[in-house]
């Protein structure tokens, strides 16, 4: 025995017809969610249809960020240890050891020895370094203190600085100020 196809009659259309009789639009609207509601899933072929740029973001609004974190947890609570300035401060022979063996300012001192000019910043920046290397230098007593003789241009001046404080305290009671008018 052959088979026989249904045949289509010509007043099926694809989308349902719904017939109004007596209803409000309220109701004729929950039938149709209702309608809606029943056919759940999706329509064949369709899981290609959806791009999955969309698809990705939808994901990532729903994905909860606590889930699946690598990031490992202490159970156990350590104080934490609260350091000082002073003991984060380089000592004075810490920073003048590492001003010393700064590979940069070797290299721009070795272009100043041999008569090259640097530019403003490199200048700048030898002559920082320098100041600094003097200063450390002092404060830690390694550079001989030779100071340059006194010009004696006013030697009045020169004799006030050799008189004690009992000469100056005894000068001061003597002055007169008659003298000046």
């Amino acid at each position: 025995m052959s088979r026989i196809k249904k045949a289509r009659k010509p007043g099926m259309s694809s989308q349902p017809v719904v017939v109004t009789r007596n209803r409000t639009d309220r109701d004729v609207e929950s039938r149709e969610l209702k309608r809606k509601r029943k056919r759940k899933g999706l329509k064949a072929g369709a899981r290609n249809a959806e791009s999955n740029a969309e698809q990705a973001r939808r994901n990532a609004q729903k994905k909860d960020p606590r889930i699946g974190s690598k990031k490992p947890i202490q159970l156990v609570v350590e104080a934490k240890q609260k350091t000082t300035k002073q003991e984060r401060r380089l000592t004075n022979e810490q920073e003048l050891a590492m001003l010393e063996n700064d590979a940069q300012l070797m290299v721009l001192l070795d272009r100043l020895d041999s008569g090259e000019n640097l530019g403003t910043g490199l200048q700048k920046y030898v002559d920082e370094k320098l100041a600094r290397i003097e200063h450390l230098m002092g404060r830690l007593g390694l550079l001989d203190d030779e100071e340059p003789e006194e010009v004696e241009e006013f030697p009045e001046f020169a004799e006030r600085k050799a008189k004690s404080d009992d000469d100056l305290l005894a000068e001061f009671d003597d002055f007169n100020m008659d003298d000046f008018k």
